[in-house]
């Protein structure tokens, strides 16, 4: 433990503290609500859920476990995969303002998002096909830099041309929608949303996510190399060209799959990361697990604060904006510039 302290890794104190930080936050969001809840009850609610011998009203367990508990667990799994997806494209590319969507998954898995509802498709359906339209344009864009030297600009590059072109898609697809039904669907789902969570939809969504955390997680001593030098990173002895593939694979499939269940969420995987760096360092030993774990409380907290401060609930992504833009600005200046 003393050894993973010098080179960088969590401290038992800091990793206790920040296992209980989505804890508490799941703990206050289920408080929070247009009918609040004292947090004596929302305990009595889990003891009862886990078999203990308590009396909980029927309107209670309602709204616990059938309205606030889905949108919170959303809320945790989507906050955790972008944050870990956003660390993971940053060092891959070495690039400080390397964000999820830097090779246009976002896009386009808006964009098959966007035809499911134009097709009149349920949910499950929105979000496969927008999984997969994810998936398609990450391929697209590695396919269009194949058989050439691959450079971190170029991959960049194509990636910002291949999410341009999804996006020109999604207008042609809003032009096409009703305007009285779909059309208004359409631009609020593209606004980032966790009114439909549910637990059909997380336990489609949740296995991507949780398995490309798992892998990144458990890789999280190599993506130390990634930003070093094509020499450098070779003579470590690791196969660099699989180490990338495998972080591509699994930071795609993370956001993917975080866009199919809730619409596009911004500045997250570009925040967090930066906000951990402040505080653990750029060793991503223990940069990935505090990503995770900030990213999971950090996005609880906005949608509480999206459901609860108006009768006609923020779409997310707007309130991330509002609340990253001045942080991350005041990020910079405190920290005299971008570092990796």
């Amino acid at each position: 433990m003393r050894r993973a302290a010098r080179v960088g890794g969590l401290s038992p104190q800091a990793a206790v503290v920040l296992c209980l930080l989505p804890v508490a936050a799941a703990l206050v969001s289920l408080c929070i609500g247009r009918m609040g809840l004292p947090l004596g009850e929302v305990l009595r609610g889990i003891g009862a859920a886990l078999g203990l011998d308590v009396t909980l009203g029927d309107q209670t367990e309602q709204i616990l476990w059938t309205i606030r508990m889905p949108r919170i667990l959303l809320a945790l799994l989507v906050g955790a995969g972008l944050s870990v997806s956003g660390c993971a494209f940053q060092s891959l590319f070495a690039n400080p303002l390397a964000t999820p969507d830097t090779l246009g998954v976002a896009s386009g898995a808006s964009f098959g998002a966007a035809l499911a509802l134009l097709m009149g498709w349920h949910l499950l359906g929105v979000q496969a096909l927008a999984l997969v339209c994810g998936m398609g344009a990450v391929a697209l864009t590695w396919l269009s830099v194949a058989g050439r030297d691959r450079t971190n600009s170029t991959v960049i590059l194509a990636g910002i041309m291949v999410g341009s072109w999804f996006s020109a898609l999604v207008s042609l697809v809003k032009l096409a929608a009703d305007t009285e039904s779909q059309l208004p669907a359409i631009t609020y789902w593209l606004m980032g949303s966790f009114n439909s969570a549910g637990y059909s939809s997380l336990a489609l969504g949740a296995p991507p996510i949780l398995l490309g955390m798992l892998v990144l997680y458990l890789l999280r001593w190599r993506l130390n190399i990634l930003p070093l030098s094509e020499d450098e990173a070779r003579a470590s002895g690791t196969d660099v060209r699989l180490l990338r593939g495998v972080t591509v694979l699994c930071a795609t499939a993370i956001t993917a799959s975080c866009v199919s269940m809730c619409g596009q969420v911004g500045w997250v995987g570009l925040l967090v990361p930066h906000m951990c760096r402040m505080k653990f360092g750029n060793n991503h030993l223990a940069l990935v697990p505090a990503s995770a774990c900030v990213g999971a409380a950090f996005l609880a907290a906005v949608d509480t604060l999206a459901r609860s401060i108006s009768s006609a609930q923020i779409p997310v992504s707007a309130l991330t904006a509002v609340i990253g833009a001045p942080f991350f600005i005041a990020l910079v200046r405190k920290t005299g510039g971008w570092r990796l």
